[in-house]
């Protein structure tokens, strides 16, 4: 009888201040998992060789480089067809970084590549809530909102690598200022955690008079997850913020589906620990907005994968999604 050699993927997530990664075998089980600072080294060979030295104890707790299928990258501005981070303003590294090919050379194995929003579509289609789905589309929530489509069981990347920029989409003409793109009223501004702050603060500055436990924090220092706090208690303010910023992503979402038709849209990310405070109204909203013949056909379900795993095993699941596709 032969024995057949267990594989494993190696999912590493590039963030702006800390990079993780983690060993993961095809079920999705996070076997060694750790970390590196990003900002450490400007010079990106000293990131690779630190980066190397750190994910090495992993390899070796299973066996050896042989048992590793390969390695998935998950980083912002990543570019799928080149394997190359470029113009990343939250990196050390400037320009167009060859990130895949440099850790392909020190590591020996085949490096796949993808920005972060579409490594997180990836995993939740092989480990979450996407599971058997063939169109659906992602979008993380957190500082901004990033997004990733799945048409046909694929996820689209246009002809450049860059497509699914659906934080980006104007979704107020002439609305609020993206001090990062230099946009006006572009969804990212609204339905961010950072928009979420920001129509907070808006409401609390525009009306002074109006009570609410949203008071007990100063502007400078107040958070969505203070929104979510006092929403809950039952603040009308609070709760204000959530039935705009549910309405304004809701506008958004009917946009998105009279595009792809996808079975599903899957929320991901801090806002989402809201649950049917941001749920309900973004549901109304989406629905209000759709054509008839795409009325009640779309779920609007949250991600099943965890916070704190969900980058690398997005990364990861890039390794056995371009095996499936070879």
């Amino acid at each position: 009888m032969i024995e057949t050699v267990k594989q494993y993927a190696i999912g590493i997530d590039i963030g702006g201040t800390n990079t993780k990664f983690g060993l993961i075998d095809t079920r999705g089980e996070i076997l060694y998992r750790g970390a590196i600072s990003t900002k450490k080294h400007t010079e990106l060979p000293d990131f690779i060789n630190e980066l190397y030295d750190a994910v090495l104890p992993a390899i070796e707790s299973v066996g050896t480089i042989n048992d590793i299928k390969g390695i998935g990258v998950g980083a912002p501005n990543g570019n799928y067809y080149k394997g190359t981070i470029d113009f990343a303003p939250n990196l050390p590294w400037k320009g167009v970084v060859p990130m895949a090919q440099l850790i392909s050379e020190k590591f020996g194995l085949p490096t796949t590549l993808t920005n972060d929003a579409n490594a997180a579509a990836v995993g939740e289609m092989m480990y979450g809530a996407a599971r058997g789905m063939k169109d659906f589309i992602m979008i993380t929530l957190g500082t901004g909102v990033g997004s990733g489509i799945v048409a046909n069981g694929q996820l689209i990347y246009g002809h450049d690598g860059f497509a699914g920029e659906l934080g980006h989409n104007i979704i107020i003409p002439g609305g609020r200022y993206h001090p990062g793109t230099g946009a006006h009223g572009s969804l990212e501004s609204y339905a961010s955690a950072t928009g979420i702050r920001l129509t907070a603060v808006e409401l609390l500055s525009e009306n002074p008079t109006r009570a609410s436990l949203l008071r007990q924090y100063p502007l400078e220092d107040l958070e969505s997850s203070h929104v979510y706090e006092c929403a809950k208690q039952g603040d009308d303010l609070a709760n204000e913020v959530f039935k705009f910023t549910g309405k304004i992503l809701g506008i958004a979402l009917a946009n998105f589906i009279m595009f792809s038709s996808p079975e599903a849209i899957i929320l991901f990310g801090g806002p989402t620990k809201s649950g049917n405070l941001l749920l309900d109204p973004v549901q109304e909203s989406m629905e209000e907005n759709l054509l008839p013949v795409f009325k009640n056909k779309v779920k609007l379900i949250f991600s099943l994968l965890k916070e704190s795993d969900a980058a690398i095993l997005g990364a990861s699941a890039l390794v056995w999604e371009s095996k499936k596709m070879e």
